[in-house]
């Protein structure tokens, strides 16, 4: 049995720093004086180096005083919650939210301030008198409008009021150096949302869930439909909603209506019934449908919106298991199915390029079912890498990595001259294991996950510990600059860290019980490191917060002083656009090839296909990438090898083997397929080619999905109905379709699932929690509402 809460031990003690090249020291100067309001914070010091005996970080990298006039703090005079937004894309425009509250006997005293920067946060503006003093919800407080529209809502927390009849929202066009003051005629329930290709255009549930709609950025409001339980925006001006009678949206166990409307409300269609929940990745629209009994449940799988329905082929859960979407594009789809029983573990399917036919990817996956918590992460600087842990026979937590979209995982590797710690059996054989979000859940000292930027080809930032299995010790920080093929410990003890410039910097501050005031930074991809005291004035310390992108180079440093009866939250942002002036040109950079294993071999590099080879940042060179940089990549087709195909529906890999072989369950079975409802038989020898992968020639193999002109059994295709249909129609299918299920062949692979949502933000920091946002495992409770969905792909269907 799998057992989540069981971690093997380290040794108390840390291991020694690896792989890092040189060592730093600062001269600090008390300042004269302290630094108080929003200002630039001068120091007098000056920054040194102390060279390693091999040289490699020489005398070049000794900066004076580099960084002193380009460190600047602001102070914010509310103690409490702080959030923090970024409004467009380069605009250097941040809105911070600071709220207060304390209960009194009969009442409960409750204050926000709202503060504004336009130059990435070196000074602040407090401008809450633009929104008249009114406090500002902490939940879901600010809706930030995409890409650059500049637009900003505000949502006002009028719970209290007597004036009203609904609530309060304040809104800007222009990246929030006006607002206009809007008086709803209901409560919401949950976030905004905005339509991805018109941000005039809004939706909002309500406390009573009532589907409101906005064609004018929120300045008139329209409810289009009563009982809605969660709510997406489809292409276009597409909307897809769930809802159900009685307004039972929040009970455990929902059997909903999932509808569509093309025309903002004025004619909806229904496209399935039933449904648990469901949800938009790319061109694949989900939804989680409950079978007849009640007990069991599959995910009714579409490609045009809704229109057309499939089933996916995976192994049939209960109402105790559940699925998760783990990742999702045009390509293929992740799902995570969980065991039976409260294993904590599951398996991985990956999906064809058409979403229906899954095949077996993972076994003992590590995903708990209380806390919803898994380390799955997809390592966005290298295409077809992910990263996650496995549970393994003696329960363990161990990590794997794949490079081919899940077609084969393997242990990730040891970093060179890395002593195995006492998890491991064979003191010479081990491997690297990774913190993620499995680790932060359970209160390690792991400050945030691992981290990647597209941009950054190859860097992948993470916390981790060498052995075994993963360890409760304190962990160090591990980067590759390959993806994830090789690894080096370049920070001793948990930090929070950033990607500026694309990868040319690195900034690191470590996570301590202690008042922090030093920053650690690297403009070699983690080999060198240089450390700075950016305050006189040491704080506790809470985040890094940089413009999402990894473009710029700024970070701001956040915490607080602690007082008595408040805290004062303070923000160091420092620039470090002084110590890189010199604009890389094409000497910088160096060809690299991606995925390279076998230096000289033929096929080396090829992965999905083909080959990419990207112009990197060279380490030795001292110049900034600039906010105008784009990766460049050169690309070339590979012949077809095994390493061109995942196992086919019904065949597995075991771990560490690439080659696939048929589930024992299944062995004298034929593959019984569903496809666009017609009953296919599957020809295959085994594997089929990976969803986008692009190879040419060589191997190939064969596999067929014989029509046998047949009709799936229970299986619906096309429901896409009109809401005018008489609802004793209605009443008359379900009552036949209820009695026809009793004697039909429930199907072997089924699947079903519930929400998980996942709320991600740039910066949102209170005193009692010094971590990024946990998993959002509220499913359907009150305080959350059903359907509480940001703009992002983050949505899990479980």
């Amino acid at each position: 049995m799998c057992s989540p809460s069981r971690f093997r031990c380290l040794s108390a003690a840390l291991l020694l720093l690896v792989g890092v090249s040189c060592a730093v020291y600062i001269d600090n100067e008390p300042d004269s004086q302290p630094v108080f309001g929003s200002r630039r914070h001068r120091r007098g010091r000056s920054l040194k180096q102390t060279p390693t005996a091999d040289g490699t970080c020489g005398a070049k990298w000794a900066f004076q005083g580099a960084l002193d006039n380009e460190t600047y703090m602001h102070f914010f005079d509310l103690s409490g919650e702080l959030s923090l937004q970024w409004i467009g894309d380069g605009t250097g425009v941040i809105l911070v939210l600071t709220t207060f509250r304390v209960p009194l006997i009969v009442t409960t005293f409750a204050q926000s301030k709202l503060y504004r920067s336009k130059d990435y946060g070196k000074t602040f503006q407090d401008i809450t008198s633009r929104i008249d003093h009114t406090y500002i919800r902490t939940e879901f407080g600010m809706a930030v409008g995409p890409e650059n529209s500049g637009k900003v809502i505000l949502v006002a927390d009028v719970s209290g009021s007597t004036s009203s009849s609904g609530g309060r929202i304040f809104r800007s066009s222009d990246f929030a150096e006006t607002f206009n003051s809007t008086d709803l005629p209901f409560h919401p329930l949950v976030s905004m949302t905005y339509n991805p290709e018109n941000s005039k255009y809004l939706l909002m549930l309500s406390v009573d869930f009532g589907l409101w709609i906005s064609k004018d950025f929120g300045t008139s409001w329209k409810e289009i439909h009563h009982s809605v339980c969660s709510v997406k925006w489809g292409t276009g001006n597409t909307i897809h909603f769930t809802t159900i009678a009685n307004n039972s949206c929040k009970a455990d166990f929902r059997l909903m209506t999932l509808k569509r409307t093309s025309d903002f409300g004025q004619t909806f269609q229904v496209l399935k019934e039933r449904v648990h929940s469901f949800g938009l990745w790319g061109r694949f629209l989900l939804a989680s449908v409950v079978e007849e009994d009640k007990i069991k449940r599959k995910i009714h799988v579409s490609q045009d919106q809704g229109d057309k329905w499939n089933v996916a082929q995976l192994p049939s859960v209960t109402y105790e298991q559940f699925y998760s979407v783990l990742a999702a594009s045009d390509d293929m789809v992740f799902i995570h199915v969980d065991d039976e029983g409260d294993t904590g573990c599951g398996t991985i399917y990956t999906s064809d390029d058409r979403g229906i036919i899954y095949s077996k990817s993972l076994d003992r996956h590590l995903y708990t079912t209380t806390g919803g918590d898994t380390d799955f992460t997809n390592v966005t600087s290298l295409r077809g890498v992910f990263i996650t842990s496995v549970l393994s026979e003696d329960n363990s937590i161990q990590s794997v990595i794949t490079f081919d979209q899940g077609g084969e995982w393997s242990p990730l590797r040891k970093p060179d001259k890395a002593k195995c710690d006492s998890t491991a059996k064979d003191k010479e054989q081990c491997s690297l294991h990774i913190h993620a979000q499995y680790s932060i859940s359970q209160k390690l000292q792991v400050p945030m996950p691992p981290l990647s930027e597209p941009n950054a080809v190859g860097i992948v930032i993470a916390h981790g510990s060498v052995g075994g299995a993963v360890s409760v010790s304190p962990p160090a920080v591990y980067l590759s600059d390959d993806g994830g093929y090789s690894w080096r410990q370049v920070l001793d003890g948990p930090h929070h860290y950033a990607i500026l410039d694309s990868g040319g910097l690195i900034v690191a501050v470590e996570q301590s019980d202690e008042l922090v005031n030093t920053i650690k930074f690297s403009t070699d991809e983690g080999q060198c490191w240089f450390y700075y005291n950016f305050t006189n004035e040491p704080f506790i310390f809470t985040g890094l917060a940089s413009e999402p992108g990894a473009l710029s180079l700024n970070v701001t440093v956040w915490g607080y002083q602690p007082g008595f009866l408040r805290h004062v939250w303070k923000s160091y942002t420092i620039d470090f656009a002084h110590l890189l002036r010199k604009d890389c040109v094409e000497q910088d950079y160096i060809l690299w090839l991606a995925h390279s294993t076998d230096p000289g071999a033929l096929l080396d590099g090829c992965v999905l296909g083909y080959k990419e080879q990207y112009y990197r940042l060279h380490k030795s060179s001292m110049c900034r990438n600039g906010r105008d940089y784009t990766v460049s990549k050169v690309h070339s087709p590979c012949n077809c090898t095994l390493d061109d195909y995942m196992c086919d529906f019904g065949y597995y890999r075991k771990e560490n083997d690439s080659v696939c072989i048929e589930q024992p369950e299944l062995i004298g079975h034929e593959l019984d397929l569903c496809v666009y409802g017609e009953e296919e038989k599957l020809a295959t020898k085994g594997y089929r080619k990976i969803p986008g992968d692009k190879c040419v020639d060589g191997l190939q193999y064969g596999r067929v999905e014989i029509d046998t002109l047949k009709k799936c059994m229970n299986i619906e295709v096309a429901t896409s109905s009109s809401s005018s249909i008489p609802a004793i129609l209605s009443v008359v299918f379900v009552m036949l379709v209820a009695i026809i299920a009793v004697v039909l062949i429930i199907k072997k692979y089924v699947c079903g699932g519930r929400f998980l949502v996942h709320r991600y933000s740039v910066l949102q920091q209170n005193m009692d929690a010094q971590s990024d946002d946990q998993l959002d495992t509220g499913i359907g409770q009150p305080d959350r509402g059903c359907g509480f969905h940001d703009d992002s792909d983050e949505d899990l269907l479980e």
